[in-house]
């Protein structure tokens, strides 16, 4: 299992998705990068907007290192934007900070979904490290115990993935609704923040196909699929 050819085979959908993923997301980002917003606003001042207009004052937002880094921080209360958002005034920056806001309105309105994934950070975090030293113990040692017990391990990272799909989906939806209700994209600007946004969400049904096809793998040289475990 160390270098085995056959997971590969069973990773090159997902290897070829991820591919055209970040090659869409370059490209619609580079795109909507060149687009300045008729508002005129950056980034991080529609990221508050968007917060504001239902009422969420108590998020802070600031600059972070790192090509689209964006990411909302549910622990610290903290929306943190890369340089080509935080003070950029493209319709690419509008959304993306948009999208992380939408992160933050889930946060204060108890999403469930956002709720189940947070919790499963540590879990799948863990999976993810470690799985393939268990199973790999498993399989050096002949236990289908142990073995099972990476499965078990990696499949909480498909759980994560599983779930992640509708909080990154709803909090784009959320970004759109928001940029248009609030005036700081018009109608005519709509698609080219879509574009930019839908770009991003096939990186994470990219990342799910993985995880799935990773299990599925698992499963197959374990034998609980039709393969052998030798």
């Amino acid at each position: 299992m160390i270098f085995d050819p056959v997971y590969f085979l069973f990773l090159a959908p997902a290897m070829l998705l991820a591919a055209w993923a970040q090659m869409r997301v370059k490209s619609a980002y580079a795109e909507g990068a060149q687009i300045p917003s008729s508002a005129g606003v950056t980034g991080a001042q529609a990221a508050a907007e968007v917060m504001h207009s239902e009422g969420l004052n108590r998020v802070d937002i600031e600059p972070v290192d790192g090509y689209l880094s964006d990411h909302y921080d549910p622990r610290h209360k903290v929306l943190r934007l890369s340089p080509g958002v935080y003070g950029e005034h493209s319709l690419a920056a509008l959304g993306i900070a948009a999208h992380e806001a939408g992160h933050a309105l889930q946060d204060a309105h108890g999403y469930g979904p956002l709720a189940i994934r947070n919790l499963l950070v540590p879990v799948a975090g863990f999976g993810s490290n470690f799985a393939w030293i268990v199973m790999i113990v498993g399989f050096f040692m002949g236990s289908m115990n142990i073995i099972i017990g990476g499965i078990a391990l990696f499949s909480a990272v498909v759980v994560f993935q599983l779930v992640n799909l509708p909080v990154e989906f709803d909090a784009s939806r959320r970004a759109r609704e928001h940029l248009l209700s609030t005036g700081l994209i018009t109608a005519q600007e709509e698609p080219v923040v879509a574009k930019v946004l839908n770009a991003a969400a096939w990186t994470y049904v990219a990342a799910t196909l993985s995880s799935i096809l990773t299990l599925l793998y698992f499963l197959f040289r374990s034998g609980l699929l039709g393969g052998r475990s030798e």
